[in-house]
């Protein structure tokens, strides 16, 4: 069923677990990821950013996409569609588009003007019944042409979103998007400690998932990070599978070249990280 983030997150900082939001890319993509959190009976967030819903043709598109999805699979988890680093035009499209969550990333203007802008977007969520993530620091590393350099966020800024309103609050502390380099040094708890204790049980939100050790997502985890976004590893998985598929040459063998054949193997494999990172996060029954 289409949910707000809000209640997910609220019951995921009680129960110390953490929500995955998981990128979606197209039908595969999505339909792997909503069968696996039915499996696993675990909420899920599906993210959308606004590269990837340019390319499914609009928000709208996706949007329908996913309800039609949700019935016709018989998905009974609450699912929540979410617009990943936004800008404020592109939140503006997501809420006529009927998302249920939206980001605002307003990390590049001066704080200034990302509580400002964060305010007037929360006042919209709130009538429209929507969750509502900003952020503070930006995130290193680039997505969607968002280039950060990973500098960590300042927890007093950080409380200056907090207190306008938002659901959930994405800091910088030191996390990266895509693959992290061998010299990373590694996430900031003091600056993640810091940001908890002056926004008490605010949902945070750990960006970069992909490739951060697993002691590390735990304690984040204990820290107050219930949300944490994962799409590089779903990306890697489906192309190693997909590349296996094609060098064995399954695609020249019968009909093997048939995409519901050619992208089975990468879509199984999208299922397997899902739901181990499902197991990871604790969200696992928790639906």
């Amino acid at each position: 069923m289409l949910v707000s983030a809000k209640e997910m997150l609220e019951k995921a900082v009680a129960g110390h677990y953490a929500v995955g939001q998981f990128n979606i890319n197209n039908l595969e993509w999505t339909k792997a990821v909503l069968l696996t959190a039915e499996e696993c009976k675990s909420p899920v967030i599906l993210g959308v950013s606004e590269g990837a819903g340019k390319y499914m043709t609009g928000f709208k598109t996706v949007q329908a996409m996913v309800k039609e999805m949700i019935d016709g699979l018989g998905i009974t988890i609450p699912v929540a569609t979410h617009l990943d680093h936004g800008s404020y035009e592109g939140c503006l499209k997501c809420i006529d588009a009927g998302f249920t969550s939206i980001m605002f990333d307003g990390s590049k203007y001066p704080i200034e003007e990302n509580v400002a802008k964060t305010k007037e977007l929360i006042a919209i969520c709130k009538e429209k019944g929507m969750s509502i993530e900003a952020e503070v620091g930006a995130i290193g590393g680039e997505e969607d042409g968002v280039i950060g350099q990973g500098e960590c966020a300042d927890p007093q800024e950080c409380k200056m979103i907090a207190d306008l309103g938002v659901d959930m609050l994405a800091a910088g502390i030191g996390n990266i998007h895509g693959k992290y380099p061998e010299n990373w040094a590694g996430l900031s708890f003091e600056t993640l400690d810091a940001i908890q204790q002056l926004t008490g049980k605010m949902p945070l939100v750990l960006h970069g998932g992909t490739g951060i050790p697993d002691d590390m997502v735990k304690k984040a985890i204990d820290l107050g990070v219930a949300k944490i976004n994962v799409n590089t590893d779903c990306q890697l998985s489906f192309a190693d599978a997909t590349r296996k598929y094609i060098e064995a040459g399954k695609d020249l063998e019968g009909k093997g070249y048939d995409p519901r054949k050619l992208l089975k193997p990468g879509t199984d494999a999208i299922m397997q990280t899902v739901k181990e990172k499902m197991e990871l996060f604790g969200s696992v029954g928790k639906a």
